[in-house]
């Protein structure tokens, strides 16, 4: 079973769970000296501004995180929430967490009037490439200037497009 909770993103399993994911992109980061980390502000993530969830599974607790925040608003107006340090542990992987936490992002963003979400990734990370790709994300010209992305995607958002998941 996997149970959503929406967390501060100071609090303390939320905070070990982006440690975790720090440490991992230090280690698999093309150029690991050039990697930047940089802890999300807490305030970017207190509804309806922005939410940081952290995912349970079965009986292992805190296996998996990620937020939206609203950024600015795209070149055509729309209401743009990004997402932002989507992670799945090695405890938690193999179970669609990932595409199931994404889609959960996304409902908790348009819920909050989002009409696109947008995020960037390091063409590293493969396999988030190819979340982003298999779940409607389309490339898009950088919309920030994160040190630590190569790649920028876009999704339109509608009440159809983030269904309720949660469980």
């Amino acid at each position: 079973m996997v149970h959503y909770r929406e967390v501060p993103v100071d609090e303390p399993e939320a905070h070990a769970l982006l440690e975790a994911y720090f440490t991992e992109r230090i280690a698999t980061f093309p150029d690991p000296a050039g990697y930047t980390t940089t802890f999300p502000d807490s305030a970017a993530f207190v509804p309806p501004r922005g939410v940081f969830v952290v995912v349970d599974l079965d009986d292992r607790e805190a296996v998996a995180c990620g937020g939206i925040r609203r950024i600015d608003a795209g070149s055509s107006g729309e209401v743009r929430y990004e997402v932002k340090h989507l992670f799945v542990s090695p405890d938690g992987r193999g179970h669609g967490l990932g595409k199931a936490l994404l889609a959960e992002l996304e409902r908790r963003a348009a819920r909050f009037g989002a009409t696109e979400a947008v995020l960037d990734t390091n063409d590293s990370l493969t396999a988030a490439g190819g979340l982003y790709r298999s779940t409607g994300y389309s490339s898009i010209e950088p919309y920030n200037d994160n040190p630590n992305a190569t790649h920028w995607y876009a999704k339109r958002l509608s009440a159809v497009d983030a269904p309720d998941i949660s469980g």
